[in-house]
């Protein structure tokens, strides 16, 4: 049986890389997906290679840190399938700098999509959620501190806090939140990064490579699926060892 046979998820930032990943790994494993993202040429792509293998899945243009266009992607998903099982908390951004050169507009856009994107989706969808769901939220290897990310870390340590919370709160209805702090992924994010950098972190990599998107994908599944039905408030850092040999 597909692990996730009859279950209803959202993907955001589901146009590319780990959201794009998940989104077909997903697939293939029997969901059915409400995928989101404010790149809807991309998304509109990730959508039709996911139809094209028979799944059933709508596309949402959302930003995540609007609210009206949150609860749009509620109510779509709950329209097309009636119900929520899972949410994969994918969006994120990065506006990187060092402190004393760091815009207040560059601060609050990465603090408003990371944080209060991942909270206003985790608070819409955990309203419709019923028992035995799940919520997997998006930190980063970042939470450990770089240069340069002041607004990228500590978007991702609340994240974390709220994940915390979350499963406190929640736990009553079996409804379980996790996190997982990626690494160095080889996503367009990693590529964006100057040459001498992106060489410097993957140097710190134990393992030697930076992380295939589909690495994040099975940790995701992982944690969506019913082997983690007693997994709840924990951040998972998949990040090939990074995270032990800072």
């Amino acid at each position: 049986m597909k692990r996730l046979e009859g279950k209803t998820a959202i993907i955001t930032g589901a146009g590319a890389g780990i959201g794009e990943a998940t989104a077909k790994l997903f697939a293939a494993q029997g969901a059915k997906l409400s995928l989101c993202d404010v790149a809807e040429e991309q998304l509109g792509k990730v959508v039709s290679d996911i139809k094209a293998e028979g799944a059933e899945v709508v596309p949402v243009r959302c930003n995540v840190a609007d609210e009206g266009d949150v609860k749009n992607m509620i109510s779509t998903t709950l329209e097309a399938f009636g119900k929520i099982d899972i949410l994969i908390n994918n969006a994120g951004i990065t506006r990187d700098t060092l402190t004393p050169r760091m815009k207040e507009e560059d601060w609050n856009l990465v603090i408003d999509v990371n944080l209060k994107g991942s909270f206003l989706c985790a608070k819409y969808a955990l309203a419709k959620m019923e028992r035995g769901g799940k919520v997997v939220n998006t930190a980063s290897i970042a939470v450990l501190g770089n240069k340069g990310q002041v607004n990228y870390s500590a978007s991702k340590m609340g994240v974390i806090g709220m994940t915390r919370t979350l499963a406190l709160e929640y736990a009553r209805k079996k409804i379980c939140v996790n996190c997982i702090a990626p690494g160095a992924i080889d996503t367009p994010m990693l590529q964006s990064v100057p040459e001498k950098m992106r060489e410097a972190m993957i140097g710190k990599i134990p393992l030697g490579q930076a992380i295939a998107p589909v690495e994040i994908a099975r940790a995701h599944l992982f944690l969506s699926s019913d082997e983690a039905n007693f997994i709840t408030g924990q951040t998972l850092f998949v990040d090939g060892g990074m995270s032990i040999g800072i």
